[in-house]
Protein backbone atom coordinates (compact mmCIF):
# COMPACT_ATOMS: atom_id res chain seq x y z
CA UNK A 1 0.00 0.00 0.00
CA UNK A 2 2.87 2.32 0.82
CA UNK A 3 4.34 1.85 -2.68
CA UNK A 4 0.97 2.58 -4.28
CA UNK A 5 0.67 5.83 -2.30
CA UNK A 6 4.20 6.87 -3.27
CA UNK A 7 3.52 6.04 -6.92
CA UNK A 8 0.35 8.12 -6.94
CA UNK A 9 2.13 11.01 -5.22
CA UNK A 10 4.95 10.88 -7.78
CA UNK A 11 2.48 10.70 -10.64
CA UNK A 12 0.60 13.67 -9.23
CA UNK A 13 3.72 15.75 -8.78
CA UNK A 14 5.03 14.90 -12.25
CA UNK A 15 1.63 15.79 -13.73
CA UNK A 16 1.75 19.08 -11.82
CA UNK A 17 5.29 19.69 -13.06
CA UNK A 18 4.43 18.90 -16.67
CA UNK A 19 1.39 21.20 -16.47
CA UNK A 20 3.58 23.96 -15.06
CA UNK A 21 6.16 23.49 -17.80
CA UNK A 22 3.44 23.34 -20.43
CA UNK A 23 2.12 26.66 -19.13
CA UNK A 24 5.58 28.24 -19.56
CA UNK A 25 5.83 26.91 -23.11
CA UNK A 26 2.54 28.47 -24.22
CA UNK A 27 3.03 31.20 -26.83
CA UNK A 28 1.17 33.70 -24.65
CA UNK A 29 3.81 33.25 -21.92
CA UNK A 30 6.88 32.51 -24.06
CA UNK A 31 6.57 35.83 -25.88
CA UNK A 32 7.60 37.59 -22.63
CA UNK A 33 11.01 35.86 -22.64
CA UNK A 34 12.49 38.71 -24.66
CA UNK A 35 11.96 41.25 -21.87
CA UNK A 36 14.58 39.96 -19.40
CA UNK A 37 17.02 39.58 -22.32
CA UNK A 38 16.43 43.17 -23.36
CA UNK A 39 16.80 44.41 -19.79
CA UNK A 40 20.08 42.66 -19.01
CA UNK A 41 21.70 43.24 -22.41
CA UNK A 42 20.57 46.86 -22.63
CA UNK A 43 21.57 47.68 -19.07
CA UNK A 44 24.85 45.77 -19.37
CA UNK A 45 25.94 47.62 -22.49
CA UNK A 46 24.90 50.99 -21.07
CA UNK A 47 26.78 50.27 -17.83
CA UNK A 48 29.97 49.47 -19.76
CA UNK A 49 29.59 52.61 -21.87
CA UNK A 50 28.98 54.77 -18.79
CA UNK A 51 32.01 53.26 -17.04
CA UNK A 52 34.24 54.16 -19.99
CA UNK A 53 32.71 57.62 -20.17
CA UNK A 54 33.06 58.30 -16.42
CA UNK A 55 36.72 57.24 -16.38
CA UNK A 56 37.35 59.47 -19.37
CA UNK A 57 37.26 58.46 -23.03
CA UNK A 58 40.93 59.48 -23.28
CA UNK A 59 41.83 56.75 -20.78
CA UNK A 60 39.99 54.14 -22.84
CA UNK A 61 41.69 55.52 -25.96
CA UNK A 62 45.09 55.09 -24.24
CA UNK A 63 44.27 51.43 -23.57
CA UNK A 64 43.27 50.97 -27.21
CA UNK A 65 46.49 52.68 -28.30
CA UNK A 66 48.66 50.29 -26.25
CA UNK A 67 46.77 47.39 -27.86
CA UNK A 68 47.67 48.73 -31.31
CA UNK A 69 44.13 49.70 -32.32
CA UNK A 70 44.23 52.19 -35.20
CA UNK A 71 42.66 55.62 -34.56
CA UNK A 72 42.28 54.89 -30.84
CA UNK A 73 40.39 58.10 -29.97
CA UNK A 74 37.86 57.56 -32.73
CA UNK A 75 37.47 53.89 -31.83
CA UNK A 76 37.06 54.77 -28.14
CA UNK A 77 34.20 57.13 -28.93
CA UNK A 78 32.60 54.72 -31.40
CA UNK A 79 32.72 51.96 -28.78
CA UNK A 80 31.28 54.19 -26.05
CA UNK A 81 28.48 55.46 -28.30
CA UNK A 82 27.72 51.93 -29.51
CA UNK A 83 27.43 50.75 -25.91
CA UNK A 84 25.30 53.70 -24.78
CA UNK A 85 22.99 54.11 -27.79
CA UNK A 86 22.84 50.41 -28.61
CA UNK A 87 22.19 49.53 -24.98
CA UNK A 88 19.36 52.05 -24.71
CA UNK A 89 17.85 50.86 -27.99
CA UNK A 90 17.90 47.22 -26.88
CA UNK A 91 16.48 48.17 -23.49
CA UNK A 92 13.57 49.92 -25.22
CA UNK A 93 13.24 47.26 -27.91
CA UNK A 94 13.94 49.82 -30.65
CA UNK A 95 15.73 48.95 -33.90
CA UNK A 96 17.18 45.84 -32.24
CA UNK A 97 18.20 44.14 -35.49
CA UNK A 98 20.02 47.29 -36.62
CA UNK A 99 21.86 48.13 -33.38
CA UNK A 100 22.81 44.49 -32.80
CA UNK A 101 25.35 44.60 -35.64
CA UNK A 102 27.73 47.19 -34.14
CA UNK A 103 27.11 45.76 -30.67
CA UNK A 104 28.11 42.29 -31.90
CA UNK A 105 31.18 43.81 -33.55
CA UNK A 106 32.25 45.36 -30.22
CA UNK A 107 31.79 41.97 -28.52
CA UNK A 108 33.76 40.05 -31.16
CA UNK A 109 36.63 42.55 -31.01
CA UNK A 110 36.65 42.42 -27.18
CA UNK A 111 36.66 38.62 -27.30
CA UNK A 112 39.53 38.36 -29.77
CA UNK A 113 41.71 41.18 -28.42
CA UNK A 114 41.09 41.15 -24.67
CA UNK A 115 39.31 38.07 -23.29
CA UNK A 116 40.45 35.14 -25.44
CA UNK A 117 43.87 34.74 -23.78
CA UNK A 118 42.14 34.28 -20.40
CA UNK A 119 40.07 31.29 -21.47
CA UNK A 120 36.35 30.69 -21.30
CA UNK A 121 35.38 31.32 -17.67
CA UNK A 122 34.35 34.80 -16.62
CA UNK A 123 35.24 34.05 -12.98
CA UNK A 124 38.86 33.44 -12.05
CA UNK A 125 39.20 33.13 -8.29
CA UNK A 126 42.82 33.97 -7.47
CA UNK A 127 42.69 34.11 -3.68
CA UNK A 128 40.69 35.09 -0.65
CA UNK A 129 42.34 37.86 1.36
CA UNK A 130 40.83 39.21 4.58
CA UNK A 131 37.59 37.38 3.78
CA UNK A 132 37.30 38.98 0.34
CA UNK A 133 37.60 37.17 -2.95
CA UNK A 134 40.24 38.39 -5.40
CA UNK A 135 39.47 37.73 -9.05
CA UNK A 136 41.61 37.65 -12.17
CA UNK A 137 40.76 38.92 -15.63
CA UNK A 138 37.55 37.55 -17.15
CA UNK A 139 37.46 35.18 -20.10
CA UNK A 140 35.12 35.34 -23.08
CA UNK A 141 32.12 33.62 -21.47
CA UNK A 142 30.08 36.80 -21.00
CA UNK A 143 30.86 37.99 -24.51
CA UNK A 144 29.33 34.76 -25.83
CA UNK A 145 26.30 35.16 -23.57
CA UNK A 146 25.72 38.71 -24.81
CA UNK A 147 26.08 37.51 -28.43
CA UNK A 148 23.59 34.70 -27.81
CA UNK A 149 21.10 37.14 -26.25
CA UNK A 150 21.46 39.55 -29.17
CA UNK A 151 20.92 36.69 -31.63
CA UNK A 152 17.83 35.56 -29.71
CA UNK A 153 16.40 39.08 -29.85
CA UNK A 154 17.14 39.50 -33.55
CA UNK A 155 15.73 36.12 -34.58
CA UNK A 156 12.96 35.86 -31.97
CA UNK A 157 11.88 39.49 -31.87
CA UNK A 158 11.93 42.19 -29.21
CA UNK A 159 8.82 40.89 -27.48
CA UNK A 160 6.00 42.91 -25.96
CA UNK A 161 6.37 46.48 -24.76
CA UNK A 162 8.96 47.16 -27.45
CA UNK A 163 9.20 50.16 -29.73
CA UNK A 164 9.86 47.77 -32.65
CA UNK A 165 6.38 46.28 -32.12
CA UNK A 166 4.76 49.73 -32.00
CA UNK A 167 6.51 50.73 -35.23
CA UNK A 168 5.40 47.49 -36.91
CA UNK A 169 1.75 48.17 -35.94
CA UNK A 170 2.08 51.76 -37.15
CA UNK A 171 3.41 50.65 -40.56
CA UNK A 172 0.69 47.97 -40.86
CA UNK A 173 -1.85 50.75 -40.35
CA UNK A 174 -0.70 52.28 -43.64
CA UNK A 175 1.67 54.84 -42.19
CA UNK A 176 5.11 55.55 -43.60
CA UNK A 177 8.09 57.55 -42.47
CA UNK A 178 8.28 59.11 -45.93
CA UNK A 179 4.57 60.00 -46.11
CA UNK A 180 4.12 63.70 -45.25
CA UNK A 181 0.31 63.56 -44.95
CA UNK A 182 0.26 61.95 -41.47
Amino acid sequence: MNQLTQSLEQEGSSRFLSRGLAFLARPSVAVWAAIPLRLIVGYGFMEHGLAKLSKGPENFAAILCTMGVPAPHLMAWLTILTELIGGLAVLLGAFVALVSLPMAAVLVVATLTVHLPYGFSSIKLLSVTSGRAQFGPPGYELDLLYLACLAALVFGGSGPMAIDGLLRKWRKGGHSFLDQSH
